[in-house]
């Protein structure tokens, strides 16, 4: 709820006490914005809510809340519609004085958390030994946009990177590298990133056909957890290298990751199979080590355990994650933790939630959140894969977004007879990619799949990064044009007239009510939506036809206007930024 919509809401609510008395104390009196903007702004709809108990038509129950409403510093004097509906229209004066107020503040009027807290959000987590692939994408992308909106919130955010650099497949390809490839587990980098996942994928196949293989692959794993010199020392150059491609794509994306792998819990595993077994919780089932959950059945409608020791003492993902969820609320104190993981998922978040909330291990104040997501999807409605039938790396993936966003500019440069540096070419291109990338997932509600269309991404219509980046760049453009800068209007008033003015400021005071929407649903595409739409009525608003005049309009018009101007491009970068999308000021 944003400020303005806050402040109705307490004067209904004092309204509702002063007609019907004490009893009506905190009843919500169903602010909404309006439906149709020629109705007002806002609209309260409990009067239809308190008929029945009020005995009273709505129309005379709205009638008693106005002739007690005192909304005169924000609304022009309400109107009562239809069965019972309460409109309020905002006040000119009121919009200029909010964006006056606003201008000379750098969150543009959103205000911080009330009260700040330490919260964890757990994203990307590729495993080692492995390329970075599509699959990944949605996690990384989702996760530093989550992260970015609690952080300019106020909240101490830890942004941890659970790799997984731990178990059976580094003894499975220790085990293979030391017959194949010795120099691997002794020198740093002497295979690339490709090598060694082809490496990985024939020691996989050997592991699933050779009963030899295997046991000289669990002994390297018993070596592993003793810390064996050599064979610690083999995993740490396999770590390390997978580490550094991580980081290239990291880079290219703009993530900032604190990676915590499997193995940093790995000394914790003992402790939580012994406090589970203190707890009774623990139950032995075909030797393996589990804890019997509610509301889970196999095929067989039998109860479903879930497994936190197997029956030859290892461990497994639910002991780690366990381990991990008990380490992050009593070491690091987080009050809310957000796992950014596929939907498909779900079950074993809900499986380990439930078991650590039986152990009593989640204080009342402390919040866990799976945040699911869906599938990317080729064009061809299926898992998006190269043409060969392999999984897209990511790599590969964004190095095509930037070399298709460079052929675009090229040719719209060749069309427009405009000559531009190769450097600032490259520069427009590396944005526009990767913000293609980044935006076309963002503004998909998470929880879908959707469809990964370069054509469509890169498109300058329609809700796509282009078209944010263009109307940002537009802004500038007005300001290059007329020799004007933003930051030397300084405290000018802001002058409502025309009707694209009062429709782009009422949306401009929007963003508080839309970050705190985000900050607690963890939606990213509602702030895509919302800007997307601010950039609309950016447009109607400087529409050469239908809206004003900007830079040849007459004083004050014309500084209230550029005002307006400067207040759109600063609310498109703030929200732009917390996607986790760079601005470009010429295009």
């Amino acid at each position: 709820m944003n400020a303005t919509q806050e402040k109705l809401k307490v004067q209904l609510e004092q309204a509702l006490v002063a007609a019907f008395g004490a009893d009506f104390a905190g009843v919500d009196p169903i602010l909404v914005s309006a439906s149709n903007p020629k109705f007002g702004d806002y609209q309260a709809n409990v009067a239809l809510s308190l008929s029945k108990k009020l005995g009273k038509q709505p129309r005379a129950i709205a009638g008693a809340i106005v002739e007690k409403l005192d909304v005169s510093e924000i609304c022009e004097p309400p109107e009562i519609a239809g069965p019972g509906f309460i409109n309020l229209k905002l006040k000119t004066a009121y919009l200029e004085a909010q964006l006056n107020e606003i201008q000379a503040d750098h969150r543009l009027g959103v205000p911080a958390a009330k009260t700040p807290k330490r919260e964890i959000v757990d994203f990307s987590s590729p495993n080692i030994a492995k390329e970075m692939h599509v699959g990944h994408l949605r996690s990384t992308i989702i996760g530093d946009s989550i992260a970015r909106i609690l952080e300019f919130q106020g909240h101490d955010v830890l942004r941890l990177n659970h790799v997984g650099d731990w178990g059976t497949q580094f003894g499975m390809l220790i085990a293979y590298l030391r017959e194949v490839y010795p120099d691997a587990l002794t020198t740093a980098n002497a295979l690339d990133i490709g090598d060694l996942v082809s490496f990985y994928r024939k020691a996989k196949q050997r592991f699933d056909t050779d009963a030899a293989f295997q046991e000289t692959a669990r002994q390297e794993v018993v070596r592993l957890q003793a810390g064996a010199e050599d064979t610690l020392h083999a995993w740490k150059l396999l770590c390390e290298q997978s580490r550094q491609e991580f980081q290239v794509i990291y880079e290219l994306l703009d993530i900032k990751l604190t990676e915590r792998g499997e193995s940093f819990y790995n000394p914790l595993l003992p402790k939580v199979v012994e406090d589970l077994e203190k707890s009774g919780l623990l139950v032995e089932n075909q030797g393996a080590k589990c804890v019997f959950l509610e509301g889970f059945t196999n095929r067989e409608g039998e109860p479903l355990p879930l497994i936190v020791q197997k029956s030859d003492g290892g461990y497994n993902y639910a002991t780690t994650d366990l381990a991990s969820l008990r380490y992050r609320i009593q070491q690091d104190q987080a009050k809310r933790i957000v796992y950014v993981t596929d939907a498909g998922q779900g079950n074993h978040f809900a499986q380990f939630f439930q078991v650590a909330r039986k152990a009593g291990w989640i204080p009342d104040d402390v919040e866990l959140v799976h945040v699911p997501f869906g599938l990317v999807l080729g064009e061809d409605g299926k898992k998006f894969k190269t043409r060969s039938g392999d999984t897209v790396r990511l790599r590969d993936l964004l190095d095509e977004a930037v070399s298709r966003a460079h052929a675009d500019l090229k040719a719209r440069l060749q069309e427009e007879e405009r000559q531009e540096t190769e450097e600032f070419i490259n520069e427009v291109a590396r944005v526009v990619g990767i913000s293609a990338v980044k935006y076309a997932d963002l503004s998909q509600n998470r929880t879908s799949n959707y469809i990964f269309s370069y054509d469509k991404m890169l498109d300058f219509k329609g809700n796509t990064a282009p078209y944010m980046l263009y109307a940002y760049a537009r802004i500038q453009g007005i300001s290059r044009k007329g020799d004007i800068n933003f930051k030397e209007l300084g405290n000018n008033a802001v002058l409502l007239e025309h009707e694209t003015e009062l429709a782009l400021a009422k949306y401009l005071l929007q963003l508080d009510e839309v970050i705190s929407n985000v900050e607690q649903d963890l939606l990213p595409n509602r702030l895509c939506e919302y800007l997307y739409e601010l950039s609309k009525k950016f447009n109607q608003f400087y529409d050469r036809n239908q809206g004003v005049q900007v830079l040849e309009a007459e004083e004050p018009q014309r500084t209230s206007r550029l005002i307006l101007c400067d207040l759109t491009a600063r609310t498109l970068k703030l929200g732009l930024e917390l996607l986790g999308i760079e601005v470009l000021e010429r295009m």
